[in-house]
């Protein structure tokens, strides 16, 4: 099977999720290299490895320019912890990079095959934005968006809820792991999966996870430029595919001395790491409302990078939680000490680097994944500050735009209904 193959399908027949059978690795002079190269010479040397059967160089480095095509930042806020913004995208949200990366993907999918590819998606907040965006009139391509009724912010909702053409977008009586379980249904419905071609696009879609292991190695040549090496990773973590992106990288080659996984009081994955089982449970609501998730799909994706290796997996990762009492006094404090504005998600990835920092000697640079831009949670952040966020022109549009979404309750039959009704 080859890597388009596995984009195109999604989720595996029995259930799992894809994996490439082997990891490539890169070079030495590659990884000791990376300050002497842009982020699009790197992300060519990353990708080609598992696109080169598929397409020339020209045409990867067309799909990497056409998706990869605004900035990312890393800004150092205090000693020894730097925050790297990637939420410079069309929607403000580090999801816009595997978003636009897999649109481009799914474009030359459709052309070469002249069939249209149904894809759907749950969202717990800038998902479901990010890929309606990045497929936003996709010739061949149809979305369906499930997020949680009255657990995204309303910015979240604009942008995904207010586009039609091929966005269609439905609003859940329940929460996000009843959203997950409805599209991971669907694609165990042998009748639907007859009658229409059914993709994803959430973290569980390996095309996903490749160019969300793009801005690590980026970070790592920006700290080469500064005689920094081996930073640790600090990743706010719900479904967990950006920190599994991160691994997907160590195993490529990438130096570095470890990761975060910062998460709020859905802690399934913090609770592992400190030494009990993995858990499963219900996601609890919070104000970092995109990891509210209870049971995150990528944690098998983790046990497979490491050979199901408990001990392995603690080696290299630790697991920080926080309630929203502690999320908004680190907003405040960083806010205060650095003058350094942050979302939740992004706070929380900050309170575990700090933590990490005073425990741990050996941690001596942090770099917290930035995944969200502030504005998207001013209703959390403004009482925090005393202050008005002011609100780009592009955000301003959404919120004037009507909403187009359906309602419907978290029953499969329903859900299932309504794509062959709307087929």
């Amino acid at each position: 099977m080859t890597f388009l193959d596995a984009v195109r399908r999604g989720l595996a027949p029995d259930g799992g999720l894809y994996m490439p059978d082997t990891i490539p690795v890169l070079s030495n002079d590659f990884w000791e290299n990376l300050h002497r190269q842009n982020f699009h010479e790197i992300s060519l040397q990353m990708v080609k490895p598992y696109l080169e059967d598929q397409f020339n160089d020209p045409a990867i480095e067309k799909i990497i320019s056409d998706s990869l095509n605004f900035p990312l930042e890393l800004k150092p806020v205090q000693d020894g912890v730097d925050i790297l913004e990637l939420f410079h995208g069309p929607t403000l949200a580090f999801k816009d990079f595997g978003a636009r990366f897999m649109a481009r993907l799914f474009s030359e999918k459709a052309q070469q095959e002249q069939k249209e590819v149904t894809i759907l998606v749950a969202t717990s907040g800038d998902t479901g934005s990010a890929v309606a965006h990045g497929f936003y009139k996709v010739p061949g391509v149809r979305v369906c968006l499930l997020y949680p009724k009255g657990k995204v912010s309303l910015l979240q909702e604009q942008q995904m809820a207010t586009l039609g053409e091929n966005i269609q977008v439905l609003e859940v009586e329940g929460t996000f792991d009843d959203c997950q379980a409805l599209v991971k249904q669907a694609f165990l419905d042998h009748q639907l999966n007859e009658k229409m071609e059914l993709s994803s696009a959430n973290s569980i879609n390996i095309a996903r996870l490749l160019p969300q292991s793009l801005y690590y190695a980026y970070t790592i040549g920006e700290l080469q430029k500064r005689g920094v090496h081996q930073p640790v990773f600090s990743v706010p973590s719900g479904n967990f595919g950006n920190l599994t992106g991160g691994l997907l990288a160590m195993k490529m080659g990438m130096p570095v001395q470890g990761f975060l996984a910062a998460t709020n009081v859905n802690d399934v994955v913090p609770q592992y790491l400190s030494g009990s089982g993995f858990k499963p449970k219900r996601s609890v609501q919070t104000i970092s409302n995109a990891m509210d998730v209870g049971n995150p799909s990528n944690f098998a994706r983790i046990q497979f990078l490491f050979e199901e290796s408990d001990s392995e997996i603690r080696k290299h990762l630790t697991g920080y939680s926080f309630n929203d009492s502690e999320t908004r006094t680190g907003i405040r404090e960083l806010y205060e000490e650095t003058g350094y504005l942050a979302c939740p998600h992004t706070a929380i990835g900050y309170l575990a680097a700090k933590n990490q920092i005073a425990s741990d000697r050996k941690a001596s640079h942090c770099v917290v994944l930035s995944t969200a831009h502030p504005v998207k949670f001013r209703d959390v952040i403004e009482p925090l500050i005393a202050e008005e966020i002011e609100v780009p022109e592009r955000l301003l549009k959404w919120l004037k735009r009507e909403k187009k979404s359906v309602a419907i309750g978290s029953q499969f039959e329903e859900f299932k209904s309504y794509l062959t009704d709307t087929n």
